[in-house]
């Protein structure tokens, strides 16, 4: 490993960028989520920042159960986020699809489409629980190895 793969490596461990997807959610999630990022939780003095892009983050931010209608942009963003990546399901929504269970238009919990590597429960989680699960997130996403170059891949 060259010096500037355990810089990244480093960085990942010590400021993970995430990146937020309402999948079909109240927004009562997306609230608390929000309420993170304000001076009173202030969680970018541990690093994390909320990223417009999914091609900048490390950690995929899911709250809501997933529609009929999100299903294929949820899974063009997952996609677009690179190796190594974790999955938060925020909510009781992305796991058990809560109140909207049984609805026409909801296909189902977040597993069933994508790899879920933490839960958050609540409706909605509080910002403190929030916070432990990105945490959580973090160490999982430590302990991943780092992507492969493609002269590895190779080889």
């Amino acid at each position: 490993m060259n010096l500037l793969e355990r810089l990244i490596l480093h960085s990942r461990r010590r400021s993970p960028w995430l990146y937020h997807v309402n999948s079909g959610a109240c927004n009562g999630c997306d609230i608390e989520l929000s309420a993170c990022l304000t001076p009173r939780y202030d969680v970018e003095q541990l690093g994390i920042r909320l990223q417009g892009s999914p091609r900048h983050a490390d950690i995929l931010v899911i709250s809501g159960p997933v529609t009929r209608n999100s299903l294929e942009a949820l899974q063009t963003v997952y996609a677009q986020v690179l190796e190594p990546k974790v999955v938060v399901a925020l909510g009781s929504c992305p796991a058990s699809c809560n109140v909207f269970a049984g609805s026409p238009v909801v296909v189902g919990p977040l597993e069933r489409y994508l790899p879920v590597d933490v839960y958050v429960p609540g409706c909605p989680p509080r910002p403190d629980a929030i916070i432990e699960g990105i945490v959580r997130a973090t160490a999982i996403l430590a302990a991943k190895p780092a992507r492969q170059t493609e002269k590895e891949a190779v080889q």
